[in-house]
């Protein structure tokens, strides 16, 4: 049998982290779900224009990406640790969107000034805290050094 990696074994996790990992879940899960359906044309205004893809591509994919993950983190307890450094690396590969969304004075979602697009950039760090916290992946890596 293969070792994991310290960083990717599972810690014990409180019953806030279990609660907390599985609301995260349902939120991706709702959010992907959301990307192939109501939300579509807003998740696309998110799209930075030097990504040289069609923006819906980008939406489908990122949307059945938050799906697997959100579903993961609910299905797979006993790789939550790995999903969780999984769904943390999502939530910062999607943060040049959301500052692009910024930059370009792009509305979408109810963000229609440029304060309310830049006090959502604040909030995608917490989504990557919330990610770690929630999986057990910071123990995890503070228990392998």
């Amino acid at each position: 049998m293969t070792k994991l990696p310290a960083a990717l074994t599972r810690t014990p996790v409180s019953k806030p982290q279990l609660a907390a990992r599985l609301l995260l879940g349902g939120v991706l899960a709702f959010a992907g779900i959301s990307h192939l359906t109501r939300a579509r044309e807003e998740f696309q205004a998110q799209v930075p224009t030097w990504i040289p893809l069609d923006a819906d591509t980008v939406v489908v994919a990122s949307g059945v990406v938050e799906i697997a993950l959100g579903t993961a983190l609910i299905a797979l307890p006993k790789q939550r640790t790995a999903v969780g450094w999984a769904a943390a690396a999502f939530f910062t590969g999607i943060f040049p969107g959301n500052i692009s969304q910024l930059v370009t004075h792009t509305d979408a979602f109810g963000l229609n000034s440029d304060r309310a697009r830049a006090v959502r950039l604040v909030f995608q760090p917490l989504l990557v805290a919330w990610a770690l916290w929630s999986t057990g992946a910071l123990k995890s890596l503070r228990a392998s050094r």
